[in-house]
């Protein structure tokens, strides 16, 4: 068993392309070094148009150009991707591929170079913690039948984060921006690979820091000014080492350290449907005392060794360790409108006296809860790929092991603080009960160990290519609950389980030459339960996925379409997403999603020859998502509560289309970039009133806004490595609402203008 101090090491095989390795030689001092793709599930964009299933990658260019760190954003750019915006800035986001519900990204495997990023991926998979998107040099996204090689979410896709690598030469760079809301924004990094007598050595030091204001403003009481700091600060640093040593045979071993820390006055509190029209980037002064904290560490070594020219085998030790706690208003407790919840509240029940209570009119209890949490993975996974012939076929035959453990600690307590009819603070009940003591509030653990194995061969016969794989996964899991009985004494409940899972399937793919490619695929998947659900004895998610595809490349143009159709049984959805109750999971039942994705790219300075670069792009998805039964639960809690037989599935749009153009000449360059995405109901009961399933007031319940909005960047080439920039994000300034969750309407991001400096050099 793991625990959360103790450093381990595991050994982890790296997430290679879909039957594209690297090919291994023996070391020969005259020849280049070799290049290995062993962070990455793709390795660039060019191998993404051969894979036999829905893969996209966004590339260093593609993240840099409108100069984005919101996940959100730079992920528009893939079809087939669902996200739900929450704060505006994209640290914390909510994605869904094709379908699967967006809660936290809990219902995809996300990694960063190939190792898993979330806190603890299958007892907690609702992630509050996200990487920096600015700090990436790539983002991989997979779906479809390819997914057998990971997990253990792989219902709806694979998103995988890829950091700054060692540079084969010396290279230092620096961008640094100012914007809207005092933002201020700098990723640096330097970096070189040395030959030396004992082999090649290489080292990367790299630092990532982002702090805004906000853009919204908390009203001002009596005995409160109120305040505009509503923003954060993050900060990312990391350490890369790689060594390659002069051995006969291929050898390296690479290390990489990493820590994250963010700060932010972040709230779940939203606005009433009149408010928010009326102004969208206020805050009622009861959300005054919300802020979030986390810290992140993390790291890996990995050893890449090929026996042979054929066979590649990679192991990596990983470890991670995440601390939250977020400080946030959790209900009214008494006074004039007496006990209440914060969506009742904002939807004016009571005859709106919880509205007034949260704008600091009338005297009330404000409960704040401090959600603190713990987090630790670690684990063991080995990978091997072995290249050879049989008869007329290729095969490139790939397997490995994976032993993981994770596990999440709560430790909450809560206080009420009584305010009078002016608004003001008179006093709070800390130490009156034992809720208001470390961990005297729902403090659980929740463990899990799992052993996991994947098999998977991709056959090749003249254009003709097939790759079936299978997956398995056994896990333990525990969970322990710690009931408070006096100031010194807690008796624990525990229950445990265990089950196993398995997914498997296959793809067909045909190229009638160099440009023209079809492909299908058939995918069976899964998405485990956590220990928190054990008592209820929830079921595994799975799914059966089908897709067929074409893709044509050819010169300045490429062109991509999938049609996808995804039956999901036992779909698992979190019970509370208002972050009321326990985020227990629930089996929602069965849901089918189809759709259709189109990727466009087209230059037409290429094609005709002009002496500059005009590229276009479209991302098209159409998504269908059809409830197969009326939903069991009739919790208010939960979104999914009161669906019937035929409605949507919350949050995700039927259309969503990204488009963009850019001029860009040897010294200076324009690219504007739109998004439109559809409306969208926000519970399974598709009401547009802010009504729940007993016809009680919830602001959570009702529809968010269809918007587009338009980026534009533009920079100037001063000199060689010195570049000028600034540009406009949402430039038309569009106020829409893009979620009712946690509670209550929440706006986009406003203009944001910024301007800045990008430094690139070679060392």
């Amino acid at each position: 068993m793991f625990h959360s101090k103790r450093v381990i090491g595991s050994l982890s095989l790296a997430c290679l392309s879909f039957g594209i390795a690297p090919q291994a030689q023996g070391v020969d001092k005259d020849a280049p070094p070799t290049v290995l793709d062993t962070v990455k599930i793709i390795g660039d964009p060019d191998k993404a148009r051969d894979m036999p299933a829905s893969a996209h990658y966004i590339d260093t260019s593609d993240i840099r150009d409108q100069t984005y760190s919101d996940i959100n954003r730079i992920l528009r750019k893939a079809p087939g991707v669902n996200i739900r915006e929450e704060d505006g800035f994209g640290l914390f986001p909510n994605i869904s591929f094709r379908g699967v519900d967006t809660t936290r990204s809990a219902k995809i495997t996300v990694m960063e170079d190939g190792v898993l990023t979330a806190p603890a991926p299958y007892s907690a998979p609702a992630a509050y913690f996200n990487p920096a998107g600015g700090r990436m040099s790539g983002i991989e996204v997979m779906k479809g039948g390819s997914q057998v090689k990971y997990g253990p979410h792989i219902t709806g896709g694979v998103l995988n984060y890829l950091s700054t690598p060692i540079p084969e030469d010396g290279k230092a760079y620096l961008k640094t921006i100012y914007g809207s809301y005092d933002e201020v924004r700098s990723h640096g990094y330097v970096g070189n690979t040395h030959d030396t007598e004992f082999g090649r050595f290489g080292y990367l030091v790299e630092g990532f820091y982002r702090r805004s204001d906000g853009f919204k403003t908390i009203d001002s009481t009596t005995g409160f000014e109120g305040s505009d700091r509503t923003g954060f600060s993050q900060v990312e640093p990391m350490i890369r080492l790689s060594w390659e040593p002069n051995t006969e045979m291929y050898q390296r071993l690479e290390v990489k350290f990493g820590y994250s820390n963010m700060d932010a006055d972040e709230t779940y509190l939203g606005l009433s449907e009149a408010d928010f029209r009326n102004d969208p980037y206020r805050r009622y002064a009861a959300s005054r005392f919300d802020n979030i904290t986390t810290e992140h560490f993390r790291g890996f070594a990995r050893y890449f060794i090929s026996p042979t020219d054929d066979l590649d085998i990679v192991t990596t030790a990983y470890y991670s360790e995440f601390a939250r706690n977020w400080s946030k208003l959790q209900d009214i407790r008494g006074g004039a409108p007496g006990n209440m919840g914060l969506a009742s509240a904002l939807a004016g029940a009571n005859g709106g006296l919880g509205l007034d209570c949260l704008k600091g009119r009338v005297n009330c209890g404000l409960r704040v809860r401090d959600n603190n949490r713990e987090y630790y993975l670690g684990g063991v996974e080995s990978v091997a790929n072995y290249r050879f012939d049989l008869g007329a076929t290729h095969h490139e035959l790939s397997g490995g092991f994976r032993y993981h453990e994770d596990g999440e600690k709560r430790h909450q307590h809560q206080i009420t603080y009584s305010q009078d009819a002016n608004g003001v603070i008179t006093g709070n009940n800390f130490g009156d009960s034992l809720d208001t003591l470390p961990g005297g509030q729902n403090n659980a653990k929740s463990d899990t160990r799992a052993y996991a194995f994947f098999l998977k061969d991709r056959i090749e016969f003249g254009n003709w290519g097939f790759t079936p794989g299978i997956r398995y996964e056994h896990l333990y899991q525990e969970y322990k609950k710690h009931v408070p009985l006096d100031r010194q004494r807690t008796v624990a409940d525990t229950v445990s389980t265990s089950f196993d899972l398995y997914a498997g399937g296959a793809s067909l793919d045909y190229k009638f030459n160099d440009e023209w490619m079809v492909f299908g695929s058939v995918h069976r998947g899964f998405s485990p339960p956590g220990p928190s659900d054990i008592e209820a004895k929830r079921e595994a998610e799975t799914n059966n996925a089908y897709e067929l595809g074409m893709r044509f490349a050819k010169g300045a143009f490429s062109a991509e379409v999938i049609g996808f159709y995804t039956q999901f049984e036992n779909l698992i959805v979190v019970n509370s997403i208002g972050g009321a109750g326990a985020d227990f999971g629930e089996n929602f039942g069965e849901v089918d999603t189809r759709g259709v994705e189109l990727a466009l790219n087209f230059d037409a300075g290429q094609a005709f020859g002009w002496g500059f670069r005009n590229p276009y792009f479209v991302s098209f998805t159409y998504t269908d998502t059809v409830q197969l039964n009326d939903a069991a639960s009739t919790d208010a809690e939960s979104i999914f509560s009161f669906g019937k037989k035929g409605n949507r599935v919350p949050y995700i749009p039927e259309y969503a289309v990204s488009f963009g153009s850019g001029i860009h000449f040897d010294k200076w360059g324009v690219d504007v970039t739109g998004n439109y995405v559809g409306e969208t109901y926000t519970s399974a009961n598709n009401t547009s009133l802010q009504i729940d399933g007993n016809g009680n007031p919830d602001s959570r319940f009702g529809k968010t806004d269809d918007y587009v909005i338009v980026d534009v960047s533009a920079y100037y080439q001063v000199t060689k490595g010195i570049k000028l920039l600034g540009g406009v994000q949402n430039a038309n300034n569009e106020e829409y609402n893009v979620s009712r969750q946690p509670y209550g309407p929440r706006p986009g991001m406003p203009i944001f203008a910024y301007g800045g400096f990008e430094l690139d050099f070679d060392i």
